[in-house]
């Protein structure tokens, strides 16, 4: 049985993940939220641990995390730097290793062509922190495995192709439940893509710009 800590456990692909590990493993989670009463459901179920904190005290988030084994983090926001911050702090002085943390297309500057700079202007105000978190891992001395979606559908659909770092994305769209399903197959096998920087798309979604806009 598994320890899973999951930051920014109300996000829509962090409770995508939640319910595949309680309906699917034996593991027991520790949800960390801002508002912990948006996740009341869980609050009877005797594998979960309900946590209202900001993820900025990394007093409290390091309490938290005291007995965990993974973290996977779903954090985002125009200050994802400073919150990871807090979250590699709170690894170090716990004492742990395996980190699984939701980034960006573009996150590297590997989106190629017209849509490449389409992602550039329409998220210029968040890949700032995507690429600093980035370095901030990839400097941490954790086991990190980075997932950097295309934009993001609702599509009922489990459906994707990976890239890894040094090639081109190559889709503009994938499902939220296809990035949880990977997230869900890294936080069961820990051992697997360690220390990679993983790009996910739906094949055949290849454009300037998401099907939608």
């Amino acid at each position: 049985m598994t320890k899973v800590m999951i930051v920014g456990a109300h996000g829509a692909m962090a409770r995508l993940v939640t319910e595949r590990l309680l309906n699917e493993t034996t593991d027991t989670l520790t949800l960390f939220l801002r508002d912990a009463a948006r996740l009341n459901q869980y609050a009877d179920n005797d594998r979960v641990t309900l946590v209202d904190g900001d993820i900025k005290d990394t007093a409290a988030v390091t309490q938290a995390m005291a007995d965990v084994d993974i973290v996977y983090s779903n954090l985002g926001g125009v200050d994802l730097a400073e919150q990871t911050q807090s979250v590699l702090t709170a690894m170090a002085q716990t004492r742990k290793h395996r980190l699984i943390y939701i980034s960006s297309l573009g996150a590297h500057h590997e989106v190629p062509g017209k849509f490449g700079a389409w992602n550039e202007q329409a998220i210029a105000a968040f890949l700032p922190g995507f690429r600093k978190t980035a370095e901030l891992v990839a400097n941490s001395g954790l086991t990190y495995t980075e997932i950097r979606p295309a934009w993001l559908t609702n599509n009922d659909e489990v459906a994707y192709e990976e890239t890894q770092l040094g090639e081109d994305f190559k889709g503009t769209e994938v499902s939220r439940q296809s990035v949880a399903d990977f997230a869900f197959k890294v936080i069961t096998q820990p051992d697997t893509y360690q220390n990679v920087s993983v790009g996910l798309d739906k094949s055949g979604t290849a454009g300037d710009q998401p099907s939608w806009v």
